[in-house]
């Protein structure tokens, strides 16, 4: 009995690195593209931002750590605009109650950066998230150079600015 027990979390962690944190994107590989509504009513695809880095963020409302990671992420893209910089607010608005929580959201925060709308989840799922908050660092070629699971924090924020931005 006892070498069963000791195969069971060498499966399990065999399991978790086959499946990846984020299998739709890997460290290296181009990031998938999508195109999205806004909350502004536009459309914005990912593809019409190559040559520039992007800061992809996906979230929700109802996420405590979202809110919270917010500000650090508005103050990354103030910062670093005139460095090209785009940052993506992604909302899983398909696990949403109420589009107006996520314009009170936006609002409150006052978010100075376009925020997409995931009213399918299909973004969601073709990035294979496990969870809110998310954060995808892609550089201006469109490869995805770091991917942050989870809250992310000022150090975190800059490490992946420094994969993206241009050198100075």
């Amino acid at each position: 009995m006892r070498p069963r027990l000791q195969l069971l979390p060498i499966a399990f962690a065999t399991f978790l690195t086959a499946a990846g944190p984020l299998s739709a994107q890997t460290l290296g590989s181009p990031a998938p593209d999508f195109t999205l509504k806004t909350l502004a009513g536009d459309t914005a695809t990912l593809s019409s931002f190559q040559g520039r880095p992007v800061f992809l963020n996906f979230w929700a409302t109802w996420c405590g750590p979202c809110r919270a990671e917010m500000e650090e992420i508005a103050g990354a893209y103030r910062a670093h605009t005139n460095e090209g910089l785009q940052v993506l607010a992604i909302d899983l608005t398909d696990q949403e109650r109420k589009l107006n929580d996520v314009r009170k959201f936006v609002d409150e925060l006052q978010m100075p950066f376009p925020v997409l709308l995931d009213e399918k989840g299909k973004v969601r799922k073709r990035y294979a998230l496990r969870g809110v908050p998310t954060s995808v660092f892609i550089d201006a070629r469109g490869v995805v150079r770091l991917v942050n699971p989870g809250p992310i924090t000022s150090e975190t924020i800059q490490r992946g600015l420094v994969e993206i931005l241009p050198a100075q």
